[in-house]
């Protein structure tokens, strides 16, 4: 088996289309990682994408009779856009089958690179049941993302560049993992010239496919998978591919979705490329081992995959990303509800950097902080900090963790609070710096009471913050003193509509 697919392999057309990429070494992370780090850049293919090789190399080899009718897939994302190229190139007519559901700028993207496009259904399996059963109704060829042995032949061609380009010594090569059509071809080729080398294959934790199915020794089904790298979501590993992936496969690593951000983060500041999630992987599951221990001093090859990420969830991204790292903590504190405590919990915070604070009145006795924290050593820190405040007299709930307070709670904090009375609302904008906040604080200890509190860290210059402040007719005159002397631009929202509509307090 292995010798015919290194044939195969050897005799795959691909570069018609498909780039000889660079293989890079990754400096800062190797530094980090004490091991040596080299990236096959795949995102930078003219789709940036390896999926045009697998693509090409099928629609190549098909027969001339199977060409003048055509060919046809199923597919939202890279894979369309290597099969609607490799027709383009070959002069087959391509049809693509994608999901309603699909972005308008995939489908256009896809569309002009020759292909015609039929929307059908609300996800990838409506869409691949549809293309069968157009395949058959108008005699196309099939080309199946990764289950076909052209298909994995072409994928293959990446390993044969990177024992070509690093003829030293290699450990290990990390490689992504959806329908193993990238493993098993770079696997066949490598357990043959160079078998010492370690094959890893990575997966996200929420879609285990290769993973769960090495364990039970036979492909599984996975009832759901995850959506965040949308580019290895599949449930269930290829009939061929795991048959090639079960021999030559020596291990897997699961991955979070911080995990997965904070290599996105890792690879932009070696190479100021954005991976796609899928595209990270490899360097994910790297720093997992990396994390264990197990890597020091190792010369290793992380496949980067491809880089067709969608813009509007770069924010996503780099939300989670220092969570990834450990570098961030979220925590929610309960504190007493009365003027100083506020200031006090700030105060055990110290000169952290706060990179979020929510806070809203809701009750008489105590208030509930939503926080963020930045860290600089990981789990060790975190976990001294929530002792010390909580001897400190404030319970802490670690949500660092938790799925749902990092995707939807964490952005609810707030409502009406109609018990709160004399509330006026500021917003303010203060230079970014270490201590700020505490600063700002330290300065409204005078006996006002703060009743709604939010603060984003942005990345950029200066903080914004928006502070809810209860003043009494006698007090204002007071507290407009105070923002004179403190000399931070702001601005009063007590009239504005959209506090008035979601967040208002009683009356003033």
């Amino acid at each position: 088996m292995a010798d015919d697919y290194l044939e195969r392999i050897l005799r795959a057309r691909v570069y018609d289309v498909a780039r000889e990429t660079p293989l890079e070494r990754a400096r800062r992370l190797s530094d980090r990682l004490g091991a040596q780090l080299w990236l096959k850049r795949e995102d930078l293919q003219s789709v940036f994408s390896f999926k045009l090789r697998g693509a090409y190399n099928k629609i190549y080899n098909l027969p001339d009779q199977a060409k003048e009718k055509g060919v046809i897939a199923a597919s939202a994302g890279n894979h369309a856009q290597g099969v609607a190229l490799a027709g383009r190139r070959l002069g087959v007519a391509a049809l693509i089958v994608m999901p309603t559901t699909t972005p308008p700028i995939k489908v256009q993207t896809v569309r002009s690179l020759g292909a015609r496009i039929v929307l059908h259904g609300d996800s990838y399996d409506d869409a691949y049941e549809h293309a069968l059963a157009l395949a058959r109704e108008r005699g196309l060829t099939f080309v199946h993302p990764f289950d076909d042995p052209d298909v994995i032949a072409g994928q293959g061609t990446i390993a044969m560049e990177v024992l070509r380009q690093h003829e030293d010594p290699i450990d290990a090569i990390y490689i992504p993992v959806g329908g193993g059509g990238l493993i098993a071809g770079m696997a066949a080729y490598i357990k043959r010239v160079r078998p010492e080398i370690r094959v890893v294959g990575v997966e996200p934790e929420d879609t285990p496919t290769l993973h769960k199915a090495l364990a039970a020794g036979r492909r599984v089904t996975l009832k759901q998978v995850g959506l965040f790298a949308d580019g290895v979501a599949v449930k269930q590993i290829g009939k061929e591919t795991f048959k090639l992936a079960r021999r030559y496969v020596d291990d897997t690593v699961l991955v979070t979705t911080d995990e997965i951000c904070a290599a996105i983060k890792d690879i932009y500041d070696d190479t100021r490329s954005v991976a796609e999630p899928a595209g990270a992987l490899a360097v994910a599951g790297i720093k997992k081992h990396a994390q264990e221990g197990s890597l020091k001093g190792q010369r290793l090859v992380a496949v980067l995959s491809g880089a067709n990420i969608n813009f509007d969830r770069l924010r996503h991204v780099a939300e989670r990303a220092e969570l990834g790292e450990q570098r961030e903590a979220l925590f929610a504190v309960e504190i007493p509800e009365r003027p100083g405590s506020f200031l006090a919990f700030c105060r055990l915070l110290g000169k952290r950097n706060i990179t979020e604070f929510n806070y809203r009145y809701s009750d008489p006795e105590r208030a509930h902080v939503f926080c963020g924290v930045e860290l600089s050593g990981g789990a060790e820190e975190k976990e001294k900090l929530r002792r010390k405040l909580e001897q400190k007299g404030f319970p802490v709930v670690d949500m660092t963790d938790n799925e749902t307070a990092k995707l939807h709670i964490r952005y609810m904090v707030g409502g009406h609070a109609p018990q709160v009375r004399d509330e006026h609302l500021f917003r303010f904008v203060f230079p970014e710096r270490p201590g700020a906040l505490l600063d700002f604080l330290s300065g409204l200890s005078r006996g006002w009471n703060i009743s709604l509190f939010h603060y984003r860290n942005h990345g950029s210059a200066h903080g914004r913050v928006l502070v809810g402040i209860q003043l009494g007719q006698g007090e204002l005159k007071d507290f407009r003193a105070y923002l004179k002397e403190l000399d931070y631009p702001y601005h009063e929202e007590t009239d504005n509509p959209a506090y008035r509509l979601f967040a208002s307090a009683g009356t003033r």
